[in-house]
């Protein structure tokens, strides 16, 4: 069943499409093409991240909506450009309620073709180009304020950091670490992406475990669980995935651990505010500069969740729905 909170969920050739709200304006989200287990394993995931993109949007302050969408199916067979051609119909007969982008499963060339048949379509190569590189910028620069909240001070030099998840956004995150001084940990299913100089390599499924300053899901979502959450030895969560708490519980869980987590939507938020920069003609260095101001959102939220006693989830949401229900006016 599909909560009311969803303006609308289309069914169709194999994917779907959620449009959780439009109050802020159009709904913005990436695409996964994924393997789900089942349709409704898909339905969950895209539900889950379209809501989350709401709020990530809110919180940026961006004028856009949630929006998000999965083709169920292996990314890597014969008939990828038929699925994906059947997508990007699908988002056509949108209107624009909907902006697709690129996500898991899907590539900046993909986005390309995707321009072919619908305009409807964000983070082309005409456009902002490759969503990870923002992303990870804005993850590091979420680490920075939390350093700031934590110890005092932004640099991280010498802090111990473990990313576990290599793939193109967590690898991008790697190199912002090494540069700053960092001691990196990686983490990865697949142990060529961990082929990374000057980093330190750690079994994936342990990887939450390791005794660090920062623990970094770069992966995909749900590691933080009634399982993982006693055995984390950091001092904050800071990274990149979507859904990285099992459940909105899991917040508390963290709080009682005393490990300060920076939820999800707003530190991977720069892949969105770097697409934000489209409409007004992209500008690469106006572009880094705003998603360099989520280290101003970060400290934001953990002083908002300082000063009312609530953990940094609370504090987030509360500022996403005070934006969503002073909605712009025409």
């Amino acid at each position: 069943m599909i909560p009311a909170e969803y303006e609308q969920v289309l069914f169709c050739d194999g994917a779907i499409v959620s449009i959780h709200s439009t109050v802020l304006g159009p709904a913005l989200g990436g695409v996964r093409f994924r393997p789900y287990p089942s349709e409704e394993a898909a339905l969950q995931d895209v539900l889950r991240l379209s809501r989350a993109m709401t709020y990530k949007a809110a919180v940026a302050g961006l004028d856009y909506g949630g929006g998000k969408a999965v083709i169920v199916g292996d990314p890597h067979a014969a008939d990828r450009r038929e699925r994906l051609a059947a997508f990007a119909r699908c988002v056509d007969s949108l209107g624009g309620r909907y902006l697709t982008a690129e996500d898991v499963g899907t590539t900046q060339a993909d986005m390309d073709f995707v321009r072919t048949i619908t305009p409807y379509v964000t983070g082309t190569s005409q456009g902002s180009g490759d969503p990870s590189p923002p992303t990870a910028l804005g993850v590091f620069c979420a680490m920075t304020a939390t350093a700031e909240a934590l110890w005092g001070s932004a640099d991280l030099a010498g802090r111990h950091v473990v990313v576990q998840g290599v793939g193109k956004v967590g690898r991008a995150l790697v190199g912002h670490l090494l540069a700053a001084g960092c001691r990196v940990t990686v983490a990865d299913v697949d142990p060529a992406a961990t082929a990374v100089e000057g980093v330190e390599v750690v079994d994936p499924a342990r990887a939450h475990a390791v005794p660090c300053d920062v623990f970094s899901p770069c992966a995909l979502g749900g590691v933080l669980s009634p399982a993982t959450i006693p055995e984390l030895a950091c001092a904050a969560v800071v990274g990149s995935a979507n859904n990285q708490l099992a459940d909105d519980a899991c917040a508390d869980r963290l709080a009682g651990r005393g490990v300060l987590y920076v939820p999800d939507y707003v530190a991977n938020a720069g892949g969105i505010v770097n697409i934000a920069e489209e409409p007004d003609g992209y500008d690469r260095a106006r572009a880094e500069a705003a998603v360099r101001r989520i280290h101003d959102t970060v400290l934001r939220v953990l002083a908002e969740a300082d000063r009312e006693g609530v953990t940094p989830l609370v504090a987030a949401t509360r500022l996403a729905e005070e934006r969503l229900r002073r909605r712009p006016t025409a």
